[in-house]
């Protein structure tokens, strides 16, 4: 299946496995997925990821988090798509629910969180808020 925007259906996937419910999603496996995940395994919002051996694709299984039955995910919102990519300097990076959520960046150092960009002084492209 030709997919346009990956990180797009990486959201879309984990945002229907936890409106669904369920203990893991599979996804097919990139390296930006897999820093993606890191990204949220370390500020806790999944449980762990790992990547498994298919026929010709590596897929990557996310475990979803659950604390008392409620998601530890509970919105995520794509900000740059491939039509209309979001910039920002190290000086205008967004806070996401006033702190409580993450906003994921792309800059030359990979994948950060906003925290991440704010200590390392750096800007990109704003790839997802996630909350």
């Amino acid at each position: 299946m030709l997919v346009t925007d990956p990180i797009a259906d990486y959201l879309t996937r984990v945002r229907n496995a936890v409106k669904a419910r369920k203990r893991f999603v599979d996804i097919p496996s990139s390296n930006m997925k897999l820093q993606l995940s890191e990204i949220l395994k370390s500020n806790n919002f999944i449980r762990d990821f790992a990547v498994t051996e298919d026929n010709k694709q590596n897929i990557l299984r996310v475990f979803l988090k659950y604390v008392d039955g409620t998601p530890s995910i509970s919105g995520l919102k794509k900000i740059s798509r491939p039509g209309l990519r979001r910039y920002v300097g190290k000086d205008d990076i967004p806070r996401v629910l006033n702190g409580l959520g993450i906003a994921i960046i792309s800059t030359s150092k990979g994948l950060l969180s906003d925290k991440q960009a704010k200590n390392e002084s750096i800007g990109g492209e704003i790839i997802c808020h996630i909350w």
